[in-house]
């Protein structure tokens, strides 16, 4: 019998489109020789241009889906994107609260690539005050770092004291720079009080979509297959960086990236 493949469960959002969400999680768990699942927080209609429509799940679907998978399968890590309302979150949290997992990578996805806002004012203070202090590891782009922080993020220096406030009660924080100016791309990591930088030049491309989800899905899956966290960064950054440059063209606006970029593909006939 074959070993047990670490066991991911993404807890977040299904893209019609196939690029971020639920979608790109698996992908990217699946790239990683990890055993997906997923609990799915609303349903998006959305392409690589914009979002058409957004159905929230109920909250006792999500927590029944959640507690169905710790149940039986159980789960090594949990990544949490979408979460668009305060109801949603504390759902999750709830359910956190209960199961205790060991690994939790939290994306608060707040904004879509198309601009299109993805979650709502009154789910900010709910998700900071009762799902920030579950997770081990929160990966916030420059504007949700912002936003969840209350500071300026202009600088380095400034990011760093945003990752501090965000990393309160010891959760490690790794603010991505992918939103900044510049030829280099400075992501940085904050854990306790070790701080990592990690620098490389920004690779110009219209496929960037469900680059956050699929940054942090990588992350996880590293951590659950016992990758220290610097190595589990800096591994899901490369593997990022290799999948935007192997991505095909797919529609008019931000494409989605190649997640099997390391695996051979056949070419359609």
């Amino acid at each position: 019998m074959s070993a047990v493949p670490p066991r991911l469960l993404t807890i977040a959002g299904s893209d019609s489109g196939g690029g971020a969400g639920v979608q790109a999680d698996l992908k990217t768990f699946a790239a990683h020789g990890a055993h997906g699942m997923s609990a799915i927080t609303a349903v998006t209609a959305q392409n690589t241009r914009e979002v058409t429509a957004v159905a929230e799940l109920a909250p006792e679907v999500v927590t029944a889906q959640i507690d169905a998978v710790f149940d039986d399968i159980g789960v090594d890590a949990v990544k949490i994107g979408m979460l668009s309302s305060a109801r949603l979150v504390r759902a999750v949290a709830g359910c956190l609260e209960r199961h205790r997992p060991r690994h939790v990578v939290l994306d608060p996805v707040m904004v879509a690539k198309s601009g299109d806002a993805l979650l709502r004012d009154d789910a900010v203070k709910a998700l900071q005050e009762e799902l920030l202090p579950l997770a081990s590891l929160v990966t916030p782009n420059l504007p949700e770092a912002a936003r969840l922080s209350g500071l300026p993020v202009g600088s380095e220096d400034q990011r760093l004291a945003a990752a501090r406030r965000i990393g309160t009660r010891g959760r490690a924080v790794l603010i991505k720079g992918g939103h900044g100016e510049g030829d280099e791309v400075v992501d940085l990591l904050v854990a306790s009080d070790v701080v990592r930088r990690f620098a490389h030049p920004r690779l110009v491309s219209t496929s960037t979509h469900g680059t956050g989800c699929t940054l942090s899905s990588a992350i996880a899956a590293r951590l659950a297959s016992g990758e220290e966290l610097a190595a589990a960064v800096g591994g899901a950054i490369d593997y990022l960086r290799g999948a935007i440059e192997a991505a095909f063209p797919l529609g008019s606006g931000h494409g989605p990236v190649n997640h099997f970029h390391a695996m051979r593909t056949v070419a359609p006939g």
